[in-house]
């Protein structure tokens, strides 16, 4: 039975934000009360008109206080005042998809990589047919076949703004295409002595003097930036003792790349200087994730503007999505663990995250940076809290290694593909699959939830892409 601090009907509460920092003095409010009734609460103690979703623990108040408690029978005690998370609703809601509306053929060697733009209008696809494909999504149909690349496309990357397509393949090269003509901007981008494993922009608040720079890492253990324009590569960053496994680019303007080595490193975009590494794992850091990923994606679309026109401040749309508070990194590594990092500030981790039973492929935070998802060889994902790391839910289901996961736009949905030729669609709220996708012939490599949230498409090794809708 649940001890209440109150009385039977009454509980003491203290209402936090996503920082952790109290709103006000603990309140006596009935066990009754409803989440319309929560909202004016924190209103009143804010000062504001906004709407805003509650959780206890990382259980979601849908109905009233008192049902949620009762989900947690035995895990929370009422015997002091219990702690209610208040965050802002996401700008628009975002519906699971249930049914395949389109199975593309075209490639001829399996799809390694599938991704919408930065506003889900746009869709490309690469694969080991050394071919790039953009893709009509009115009609879900082929747009323009790209050319260029000798061996296997492994990783492709839109601009923030979606001017370009980054591609790259297992030679070392990098191609620049324009997606409205499918023809290439430039030449081809060579200097990598292997083949590359990892694409990142710079951030476009981040770009001055209208360069457009993109950071390419590579099995040769080096990172290259290419000012695209000119096609030249301006800086060529090496401190690794192994390949590059992953890159990213920051909203600070810093570079952070992951290596087999066992370490991540920090760099300084502007001049290449090496800020510090990051040490930790016991083996190849597989996969790293940033909280400002979504931000640094969507570039100057805002998606709550719904389609309008796109904001005219790239500054203003991160700033907001990013929220307050530091930029984390997480990094999953093949000696089954997480880290969680302030790599900004500190090459200390905020805590280590283990769980996982096998090596972990991919790490990705949610679009508002509160929760991780990990997506792991012993054929579950994980998800964690995004800023302490707290361990928060298994999701079990696959019955093979999980390759890709992707988060919708809101948060509260999550879609993964796996080695079970199935992509799956779980409920952030009850941590549950909602829908079982089956479909592919064999193993699904890519998976990528629409910024705009309305379809998510997901590609493999029976060389075919399907777009899912609600």
């Amino acid at each position: 039975m649940m001890n209440t601090a109150v009385s039977d009907s009454k509980v003491l509460v203290n209402f936090l934000n996503g920082d952790g920092e109290r709103a006000g003095a603990p309140l006596e409010i009935p066990l009754d009360a409803t989440t319309s009734q929560l909202q004016v609460l924190v209103n009143a103690l804010l000062g504001a008109e906004e709407k805003y979703q509650f959780h206890v623990n990382d259980f979601e108040v849908t109905e009233s206080l008192r049902k949620t408690l009762a989900q947690q029978e035995g895990s929370v005690s009422t015997e002091n005042a219990v702690e209610i998370r208040y965050e802002p609703q996401a700008v628009f809601r975002v519906r699971a998809v249930t049914r395949c509306t389109s199975s593309m053929p075209g490639h001829g060697e399996a799809v390694i990589n599938a991704a919408f733009n930065n506003d889900g209008t746009q869709l490309a696809s690469g694969s080991g047919d050394a071919s790039v494909r953009f893709w009509d999504l009115t009609t879900e149909s082929p747009l323009h076949v790209c050319k260029a690349h000798k061996q296997w496309v492994l990783v492709i990357s839109w601009h923030p703004a979606s001017r370009y397509l980054a591609s790259a393949c297992k030679k070392g090269d990098v191609c620049i295409w324009d997606p409205k003509s499918g023809t290439q901007v430039g030449r081809i981008l060579t200097g990598h002595k292997k083949y590359i494993s990892s694409l990142a922009w710079q951030p476009l608040h981040c770009s001055k003097n209208n360069h457009i720079l993109l950071a390419s890492g590579s099995k040769d253990s080096t990172i290259k930036i290419w000012e695209v324009v000119r096609g030249q590569c301006v800086m060529s960053l090496s401190s690794h003792t192994q390949g590059v496994t992953s890159i990213r680019w920051s909203g600070d303007d810093l570079i952070y790349s992951a290596s087999q080595d066992r370490t991540i490193k920090v760099w300084r975009s502007s001049d290449g200087v090496l800020c510090r590494t990051l040490q930790g794992h016991g083996h190849w850091v597989n996969s790293m994730a940033l909280s400002t990923d979504y931000a640094t994606r969507i570039g100057g679309w805002d998606p709550a503007l719904q389609g309008k026109v796109q904001s005219a401040d790239p500054l203003t749309v991160y700033n907001k999505y990013k929220g307050g508070g530091e930029e984390f990194m997480v990094s999953g590594s093949d000696d089954f663990t997480l880290f969680l990092w302030h790599p900004a500030k500190s090459n200390k981790p905020v805590c280590r995250m283990t769980g996982h039973q096998q090596l972990i492929n991919q790490v990705m935070f949610s679009p508002n940076g509160r929760k991780i998802a990990s997506a792991s060889f012993d054929k579950s994902v994980k998800v964690w809290d995004g800023k302490t790391g707290k361990f928060v839910s298994t999701l079990r289901g696959h019955v093979r290694a999980v390759y890709q996961v992707s988060w919708s736009a809101d948060g509260k949905l999550l879609v993964s593909g796996s080695s079970d030729s199935t992509v799956k669609i779980w409920c952030m709220r009850t941590f549950s699959l909602l829908q079982d996708l089956p479909g592919h012939a064999d193993e699904v490599y890519t998976v990528d939830w629409s910024p705009c949230g309305s379809k998510v498409v997901s590609g493999g090794k029976d060389k075919i892409l399907k777009i899912w809708r609600a």
